[in-house]
C-alpha cells in the first residue's frame, strides 16, 4: 500500500455504567472519520460515524474499531454513506471493522451502505467476536456504482465467531478485475446492490431460525451456532434497504 494514503483510526469502548444505562469511556476518532455520541434509548448507548472527507481513496487505510464489555448495549450508525474513490495514491483502499462484544452485552452494528464508484479499488473486512450470550445485529450493505457509472472494485470479507467458534466466514468480490461469475446468475444476477443481515442471538443454539426465502430477492439460513444470516440483492439501495429492515424486524428478539 502507498504511504502517501490516509490512515485513520475511531475507536469505541462500550461500559455498563452500573445505573441501569452504557457509558462510553472511550470514543476516540482522528483524520476523516468522527465519532458522535447520539441520544440513546433506555439503556442502549447511540455512536454516530461521521465522516469528515471523501473517502476512502486510493491508498487510505480507515480502521474502526468498537468493544462492547458485559451488560452493556450500543448502537452504531453512520450518518452517510461512505463511497469509495479513487485517489491521487496508487493501490487499493482499506477498511477495516472490528467488533468484541462481551458476555450479555449487545451490539447493533448499523452503518449506511458502502458506495463503489468507478475507478476505485476497496478492500473491506469486518470481523466480529462474540463470547457465548452476547447478542449482534451487523447489516453491511453494498451498491455498485453511483447512478448510470460502472462500479469500482470492491472486495468485502466479514468473518463472526461465537465463543471461538467460526460461524460466518465469507467473501464476495465485484467488479472489474473481480473473479469471472461475480455478476452472473449465481451471485448477483445483474442486481447492483446487495447486503447482508448477521443476527446472534443465544435462543437460535436452541431454536434456530428455519431456512426460508424473505420475498423476492432475499433469503435468511441458519448459521452453525445462535446466528442467522439473510443475504438479499436489489436493483438499488433504497430496495436493498427495505428487505433486509424487514428481515431484522422478523429476527430480532428483545
Amino acid at each position: 500500500m502507498n504511504s502517501a494514503g490516509v490512515r485513520s483510526v475511531a475507536s469505541i469502548v462500550a461500559r455498563d455504567d452500573g445505573r441501569g444505562g452504557t457509558a462510553l469511556p472511550v470514543l476516540e476518532s482522528d483524520g476523516p472519520l468522527a465519532l458522535r455520541r447520539t441520544r440513546g434509548s433506555g439503556a442502549e448507548a447511540r455512536v454516530m460515524l461521521v465522516g469528515a472527507m471523501s473517502g476512502p481513496l486510493g491508498g487510505d487505510h480507515f480502521t474502526v474499531r468498537a468493544r462492547v464489555e458485559e451488560g452493556a448495549r450500543l448502537s452504531v450508525g453512520s450518518a452517510a454513506a461512505t463511497i469509495a474513490l479513487p485517489g491521487q495514491a496508487k493501490g487499493e483502499a482499506r477498511y477495516d471493522v472490528r467488533l468484541d462484544v462481551a458476555d450479555q452485552a449487545e451490539l447493533h452494528w448499523l452503518p449506511e451502505q458502502l458506495i463503489s464508484a468507478q475507478g476505485s479499488d476497496l478492500y473491506v473486512t469486518t470481523r466480529a467476536e462474540l463470547a457465548a450470550t452476547a447478542r449482534l445485529v451487523l447489516r453491511e450493505e453494498q451498491v455498485l456504482g453511483r447512478s448510470g457509472e460502472e462500479p469500482g472494485r470492491l472486495t468485502s470479507r466479514l468473518t463472526v465467531r461465537v465463543a471461538g467458534q467460526v460461524v460466518l466466514d465469507q467473501e464476495l468480490a465485484c467488479g472489474p478485475g473481480a473473479p469471472g461469475g461475480w455478476d452472473g446468475p449465481a451471485v448477483l444476477a445483474g442486481h447492483r446492490a446487495v447486503g447482508q443481515l448477521v443476527v446472534v442471538h443465544p435462543e437460535f443454539a436452541a431454536e434456530p431460525v428455519p431456512a426460508r426465502a424473505l420475498g423476492e430477492g432475499a433469503s435468511v439460513v441458519p448459521l452453525a451456532g445462535p446466528a442467522a444470516l439473510v443475504t438479499a440483492v436489489a436493483p438499488d439501495a433504497l430496495r436493498l434497504r427495505r428487505l433486509l429492515d424487514e428481515a431484522r424486524l422478523s429476527l430480532v428478539r428483545s
